[in-house]
């Protein structure tokens, strides 16, 4: 694997760690096309050659969810605006399910499709700075893809109540919630105290646990169609085209005159 030619994540094999880091600071490392494709290259990597993969972002920002600047520029070019959800689904089910352990190390924050990321991970460590907020309703849009992985990862009461307050919430509540395992203010001597012991677990038998565990929870692939349909019938809604694209254009946002 080349690990220099990525243009929206930078990679580092350690051993049997890959770690994925999202990099994007010009647009606060949003989802677009090239990073879901970019991630898939790596996962497929990881499959063969990695037991456990750790997902990290910059100290300020894990993830902000979907790049509404790359929606806006395919409408102002007259290209079609039909922002497919497959990729980026099928996407979170290789990093829930793949043959090796998934880990979050967050920090800063983390929002939409970013808590995407964090909730389909096998471990989450964050450090005290982080945290964590689905805006989505607020330009009429819904966080339908991530909401399987989100409901699995701490019940639907409480991933229905992010989803519908819209506000963040930190570090502490995400722990409570189940949604972080371990914060601490040294969040990388955490990860390298989880690493230290991880290693040790053998390849074949995070396999074999995943495959069981896959078994145990089916309830991510038998999601997937709803979740696709509903994510296609809010993005192709002309309102909610209009309130993110006036936000690209002016920066308001859905509720200001």
């Amino acid at each position: 694997m080349n690990t220099a030619a990525y243009e929206t994540i930078r990679v580092r094999m350690q051993g049997p760690v890959c770690f994925l880091q999202f990099n994007r600071p010009e647009a606060k490392n949003t989802i677009n096309e090239r990073l879901v494709y970019e991630c898939r290259q790596v996962i497929d990597h990881c499959r063969e050659q990695a037991s456990i993969l750790v997902l990290e972002g910059l100290p300020d920002v894990f993830c902000f969810g979907a790049d509404f600047q790359e929606l806006h520029e395919k409408k102002a070019s007259g290209q079609s605006l039909d922002p497919s959800p497959e990729p980026l689904y099928d996407l979170w089910l290789d990093l829930a399910t793949g043959p090796f352990i998934t880990i979050s190390h967050v920090r800063g924050k983390v929002n939409a499709g970013g808590v995407g990321f964090v909730a389909t991970c096998d471990i989450v460590l964050a450090d005290e700075t982080a945290e964590f907020s689905l805006s989505e309703l607020l330009f009429g849009l819904l966080p339908a893809c991530v909401l399987p992985f989100l409901i699995r990862r701490i019940g639907f009461q409480k991933a229905n109540y992010l989803t519908l307050m819209t506000q963040p919430v930190n570090v502490r509540q995400a722990v409570e919630w189940g949604l972080v395992d371990a914060c601490d203010a040294e969040s990388e001597t955490l990860l390298r105290k989880h690493l230290m012991r991880l290693r040790y677990v053998p390849k074949r038998g995070i396999e074999r646990y995943k495959r069981l565990m896959n078994s145990l929870q089916d309830g991510l692939h038998r999601a997937k169609p709803l979740a696709l349909e509903a994510n296609r019938e809010v993005f192709a809604d002309p309102r909610n085209q209009e309130l993110i694209f006036r936000y690209i254009e002016t920066g308001q946002f859905p509720w200001e005159s």
